[in-house]
């Protein structure tokens, strides 16, 4: 096999990995690994993908970092590395992460939300009341800002 093949097997499994489908998309990642050993892309993916499909956190989490050391400057490298220790329960080591990526490449909307979707969100100000009531978002949005000052 060639480069090219590689390159069609990465992107039919990104393809399936953005679908929902990682353990379809494990095996066309794994041949383009085989392939380029060395290409920080398929490294990443691949650890994507088999953190998704096979829970192998360990192997996932070195195949990300690896990526990352190869080509830092990848800001969809330090995504995948945060999904797989969220993943993986390391929680906050996917804030410490995404908060490296952020200073390094700024507050991108990608960046920012998946830092936002990993981050542990308090109790409603009322309890008795849903989160998405309005009395809750309203008076949400005061604490938060009130902690931020006092911080």
């Amino acid at each position: 096999m060639k480069e090219s093949d590689a390159l069609i097997q990465f992107k039919d499994g990104v393809e399936l990995l953005k679908n929902g489908y990682p353990k379809d998309a494990l095996p066309h990642l794994r041949n383009a690994v085989e392939i380029e050993t060395q290409n920080p892309y398929y490294l990443s993916f691949f650890g994507l993908a088999m953190a998704r499909a096979e829970k192998k956190w360990n192997e996932a989490t070195h195949l990300c970092e690896t990526a990352l050391q190869l080509k830092g400057k990848e800001p969809q490298f330090h995504l995948n590395l945060a999904e797989v220790y969220v993943a993986a329960g390391r929680r906050a080591s996917a804030i410490a992460t995404l908060e490296r990526a952020i200073e390094n490449f700024g507050p991108t909307a990608r960046l920012t939300k998946a830092r936002s979707r990993i981050e542990k969100r308090q109790a409603p100000v009322l309890p008795f009341l849903k989160r998405d009531h309005v009395l809750n978002k309203s008076l949400g949005k005061i604490r938060h800002r009130a902690a931020k000052r006092a911080s």
